[in-house]
């Protein structure tokens, strides 16, 4: 196997949760020593309520703890900062996701471990960022959607804004983040011959997310308009959304485009409709779009999902299903790309998660491990590289410190 593209870089993963640590996560992805800091006892809260007085290791944990070594620290107490500190002087990034100021109460600040060591680069999440009136206030997922502007859009006019699946401002943040690490790293590596030295990366959970709404905030800027929750449905074309087939299942088409649009009629039989001029150019297709999508629904809605496949994908239209777990793991082209990925675990066996992400066709990324048991590196960590002797590592052990 090639040598990683971040072979030789030590992560420190002080953060809980996933919008920290995920950024954490894909550096590992790529070969970083990524050394995941918990508190003794409960460990991460990704992993879940203790099990017999041990922290679990969930699916979620073994797939975004993937390729790190798990070290107890408590950090609330003295000694454990003082670890802290040797350790981040043998790192080139910190990862920490506390609420602003709690670090600094600690001795932990940016420039107490900036004084320490110049090279290190932090990167810093929390709900509002180090900065502004709200910047002590709690952040999670849910807030920061809503904050960001990203969930108001979401969902169908006549309900409530509708929050996604999964934690998506907490994944966005993480990205950014691991982003954010790597030009820090180039500036002070590579550009212009390398600075040298580390800086700190402020960055607040809501920001990554409000950045992905593209033109939201500039479209009210310039029409005063504010854009409202509109379902499935895509503003801009039509026809365009969600349908439901006859056997039950979800498709997506998205066939807005006048070329597109006479090949999709085209493949429901319909060629008549190619240049009925209802709906024969964009803009009239828009505006009759119930009437458009209605004719579309029963059209889907009278056929199997393999039907409708077979004559959208033969026809070159824009087309999808709404995949479900079992669907991903079924899927060929899944399998053919790796998107997906098998992994050995320590207790189950074999465990399927997401690949890494994206593919370098030179130097790519390896998972090699699942989230590890609680602790698990602390003889490697404490005894290998701070060179500790086994009779402090039992005392600090007792003590409650690791």
């Amino acid at each position: 196997m090639k040598t990683p593209p971040l072979a030789g870089i030590r992560v420190l993963d002080i953060g809980t949760l996933i919008a920290g640590p995920f950024g954490a996560t894909l550096l590992g992805d790529f070969g970083a020593e990524v050394i995941k800091i918990e508190q003794p006892g409960p460990g991460d809260g990704l992993r879940g309520t203790p099990v017999d007085g041990e922290a679990g290791r969930p699916p979620i944990w073994r797939v975004e703890a993937r390729n790190k070594k798990s070290v107890t620290l408590n950090l609330r107490v003295r000694e454990g900062q003082d670890i802290l500190r040797e350790l981040v002087g043998k790192a080139d990034i910190l990862m920490e996701n506390f609420t602003p100021g709690t670090l600094e109460k600690w001795n932990l600040g940016w420039e107490a471990l900036h004084e320490l060591n110049p090279r290190l680069i932090m990167v810093r999440v929390s709900g509002y960022g180090q900065t502004g009136p709200y910047s002590k206030r709690a952040g999670y997922d849910r807030i920061a959607l809503g904050f960001s502007g990203y969930m108001y859009p979401t969902g169908f006019p006549d309900r409530f804004p509708v929050r996604p699946a999964f934690a998506t401002a907490d994944y966005n943040t993480g990205t950014f983040g691991a982003y954010a690490a790597m030009m820090a790293l180039y500036q002070r590596d590579a550009a212009n011959g390398g600075s040298g030295m580390g800086q700190m990366i402020d960055l607040a959970l809501y920001e990554p997310t409000f950045r992905i709404t593209g033109d939201l905030l500039a479209n009210y800027h310039v029409t005063g308009e504010i854009r409202e929750r509109v379902g499935n449905r895509n503003q801009g074309f039509s026809p365009a959304g969600t349908f439901e087939t006859k056997d039950g299942r979800y498709v997506q088409i998205a066939a807005g485009g006048d070329k597109v649009y006479r090949r999709l009629v085209e493949a429901m039989e319909m060629p008549e409709m190619a240049n009925d001029p209802r709906y024969s150019v964009s803009r009239e297709r828009i505006a009759r779009a119930d009437e458009l999508e209605g004719i579309l629904a029963d059209w889907i809605g009278a056929r199997d999902f393999s039907d409708i496949e077979n004559r959208l994908v033969a026809g070159n239209v824009p087309f999808g299903g709404i995949y479900t777990p079992a669907d991903i793991a079924d899927d060929p082209h899944y399998q053919a790309r790796d998107s997906f990925i098998t992994v050995e675990d320590q207790e189950d066996g074999p465990m399927a998660m997401p690949g890494v992400i994206p593919k370098l066709m030179g130097t790519p990324g390896h998972v090699a491990s699942t989230g590890p048991r609680l602790g698990q590196h602390n003889d490697e960590i404490y005894l290998g590289l701070l060179e500790k002797s086994t009779a402090t590592l039992a005392r600090l052990a007792e003590d409650g410190i690791i």
